[in-house]
């Protein structure tokens, strides 16, 4: 409804980014008519500019401007001083700075081209890059002119502020997730065919990006907040958000260099394991191509997210007024369909990931459970695909409903942490409760993928199957945990390196529109689309492994090495699980003690 109604309620942000003029078009696009005002619907394709008849004496109220104005094609760069100056710019550089429907040829005859022309003498003027207006460069025209540009942008509110960011930062947004991409695209490569030498690479350019990212927010922070010409709301928010980024990003550079120097030694157990898993991949190619598919559902899905953002930010009814003129009135309370809007985002997006998951790991338990290890299962993906949708999207569903809920209480605790900053008892609570979720939140991802490989194992429901997950890690958890722990940090690493260098590049991009740009917002709006992109694509890994370990655990539990009960593990991977966990020759005798206790006894069998 919203994306089919864009044309007719183009709002604020826009109106303010791309330019309107007096009679309810929009510069730089086609127009549809509003009822009232004939000179409305106009093709402004070719005209981007709005040029105000009176800028040297403009006023705002409410966001309204005292003075006409037009939607230009150029702006006249030198002084004109009469009616004729006007038609000869008109006819030489193919702009007309007065009223639409004054021929150029009566410039000089129509008796009231006083009215429908700019006020004399035009100032000469400058395209603004940002807000395409025609700006006057004349010192005394500018000075007015700019402080009712900012006392307009200071008198938005926020919300809109932030979308008129994100609307005129759109093509860098889309440069850095494609950049983003690329990155990811190239760590998938690399892990594919992982090398010890490339570990060390890694963990070096992730060194490096996290403290070259530390010390340009800071100098960053630091250059907003001495700068004397910081008036606009927009930059004293980024002086704010600046700040928020810097301590955040400090404190995770010196959580991973910890974790580096604490798990250097055992890195090489990671080497091994994502060995394995290649060689996995390698029976299943089919694998590395998930990660295109959800991609592309993702980015078409975040492109209809920001679409819809943007209408319900914007979201206006314009009205004529007797001028023939077109004023736009917003919709009360469309901001707060903005938070449902967000909680949107992030359910449909874990739900999307969870899909991935349950397909990766649906596929692995097929051939894992496959007797015959050189002639593995025709279409493992496909058939992991078709189980998914016939029988467990619900499952998908509650699984990325639980992460979402525990994401909601970050986002209030994130809020009270601003209105609780200057009370230290308060403050120390909160610290609390925020780690508090965030560990649930680490912990139920991690049951949930889990969770996931059981329903495809089993073929049972949500609960069921992350209740039998949950019992397995718990007797495993000494032989598991070790192991998919250097895993998953190798993999974080990756992410890191995805995101630290697609920030770096918005750092360096958005920090050439300084003026009359929230552009901290879109630069978190871009690390949250590469960590999504990165998590997609590393993804692969993280399940597959996860997914073997969870199927070699059961597999020692539900069979005993006999004749009867054969494992279903191939030599490699055992040998590895014993290295990594130092098992002795007494302990290679396994309990037989069933996964599940079925009242019929029978044991797990993969689902065909």
């Amino acid at each position: 409804m919203f994306i089919s109604g864009y044309s007719m309620v183009a709002g604020a942000a826009e109106r303010l980014v791309l330019g309107y003029d007096s009679f309810g078009n929009i510069c730089g696009r086609k127009n549809t008519p509003v009822e009232g005002a004939n000179l409305s619907g106009l093709d402004m394709t070719n005209k981007k500019y709005v040029f105000f008849l009176n800028s040297c004496s403009l006023e705002i109220q409410s966001l309204k401007s005292s003075s006409l104005s037009l939607c230009v094609s150029s702006c006249p760069q030198q002084q004109l001083n009469s009616l004729e100056d006007l038609q000869s710019f008109a006819r030489n550089n193919g702009s007309f700075l007065c009223i639409y429907n004054l021929n150029v040829s009566s410039y000089t005859l129509n008796p009231k081209a006083a009215q429908l022309c700019p006020t004399l003498p035009v100032p000469p003027s400058k395209s603004f890059p940002l807000f395409n207006r025609c700006v006057p460069q004349n010192p005394e025209c500018y000075s007015k002119y700019a402080s009712v540009l900012i006392s307009m942008v200071n008198e938005m509110d926020i919300f809109h502020r932030i979308l008129s960011g994100i609307l005129a930062g759109r093509d860098t947004v889309i440069g850095l997730s494609v950049l983003a991409l690329a990155f990811s695209l190239m760590l998938v490569l690399a892990f594919r065919f992982i090398q010890t030498l490339l570990i060390h690479t890694l963990i070096a350019l992730v060194v490096f990006g996290l403290l070259f990212v530390s010390g340009v927010l800071w100098w960053l922070h630091y250059d907003y907040r001495n700068d004397p010409s910081t008036e606009l709301e927009t930059e004293k928010e980024n002086v704010k958000f600046l700040l928020g980024y810097a301590i955040f990003s400090t404190i995770v550079t010196v959580v991973v260099l910890s974790l580096i120097f604490v798990l250097r030694k055992r890195l090489l157990f990671a080497v091994q394991l994502f060995g394995i898993v290649g060689k996995l991949i390698g029976r299943i190619p089919f694998l590395l191509f998930q990660p295109l598919w959800t991609f592309l559902i993702l980015v078409v899905f975040w492109v209809f997210w920001v679409a819809v953002l943007l209408s319900l930010g914007t979201a206006g009814t314009a009205h004529s007024t007797s001028g023939g003129q077109v004023e736009y009135r917003a919709l009360s309370g469309i901001c707060y369909m903005a938070w449902y809007h967000f909680v949107g985002l992030i359910w449909t997006s874990e739900f999307i990931l969870a899909c991935q998951q349950m397909v990766i790991a649906g596929a692995v338990v097929t051939c894992y459970f496959n007797r015959n290890k050189n002639n593995p299962p025709p279409h493992p993906v496909l058939s992991s695909i078709s189980v998914l949708f016939c029988y467990h999207l619900g499952t998908a569903v509650k699984g990325s409903f639980l992460i979402t809920i525990l994401r909601i209480p970050r986002i209030v605790l994130l809020y009270l942490y601003n209105i609780l900053n200057h009370k230290e008892n308060a403050k120390h609570l909160f610290n609390c409760c925020f780690c508090w979720v965030c560990f649930q939140k680490s912990c139920l991802r991690y049951f949930n993928q889990h969770a996931y490989t059981t329903t495809a194992i089993n073929g049972t429901n949500f609960c069921t199957s992350a209740k039998d997950a949950v019992c397995i890690l718990a007797r495993n958890s000494a032989k598991l945990a070790s192991i998919s722990c250097f895993g998953d940090f190798l993999l974080f690493l990756g992410k890191v390196f995805v995101v630290c260098f697609t920030v770096f590049g918005g750092l360096m991009a958005f920090n050439y529109h300084r003026e009359l740009q929230a552009w901290v917002v879109p630069l978190l709006l871009v690390g949250y689309f590469a960590y999504m992109m990165s998590h997609s694509f590393l993804s692969v890994f993280e399940v597959t492994a996860d997914a073997l370990l969870l199927c070699f655990a059961i597999d020692m539990e539900t069979n005993d090495g006999t004749a009867e009960k054969p494992y279903f593990v191939d030599q490699e991977l055992l040998t590895f699980v014993s290295q990594s966990n130092k098992l002795t020759d007494g302990r290679k005798h396994r309990s037989t003690r069933p996964f599940q206790d079925n009242e019929d006894g029978t044991e797990l069998q993969p689902m065909v």
